[in-house]
């Protein structure tokens, strides 16, 4: 094993992704504001999961009042309480960007059951 994997496998998170691209997921992180801290939900659909190891990365897409947002969120980070899957998806592709152009029912993922 080389150097850099041994010293980033004790900050690996167990179990941290059991989720796949098309999920609906609840990503449950911790904002600092001030002196006090909480938790913020940002509920959305998986449309990328990039990288591996530590710097393993997944961003999150939704429709906020009309206006698509994204947050790239570090999968590993202690700033990530949990990640929560609300429903699973049914996609055919790695990367789902092709959802940033689409609005409506068109911007959908179907269920996967």
């Amino acid at each position: 094993m080389d150097l850099i994997k041994r010293l980033t496998e004790p900050q690996l998170k167990e179990n941290a992704v059991n989720f796949g691209i098309g999920d609906t997921v609840r990503v449950h992180a911790k904002i600092k504001e001030g002196n006090r801290e909480r938790i913020q939900v940002f509920e959305g659909t998986v449309i990328a999961l990039k990288h591996g190891g530590i710097q393993e990365t997944v961003t999150v897409r939704r429709m906020s009042y009309g206006v698509g947002v994204e947050k790239t969120f570090p999968v590993h980070s202690p700033n990530i309480e949990k990640f929560e899957v609300v429903r699973k998806g049914k996609v055919r592709r790695a990367k789902l960007y092709y959802l940033r152009g689409r609005v409506g029912k068109a911007a959908k993922v179907k269920q996967d059951i």
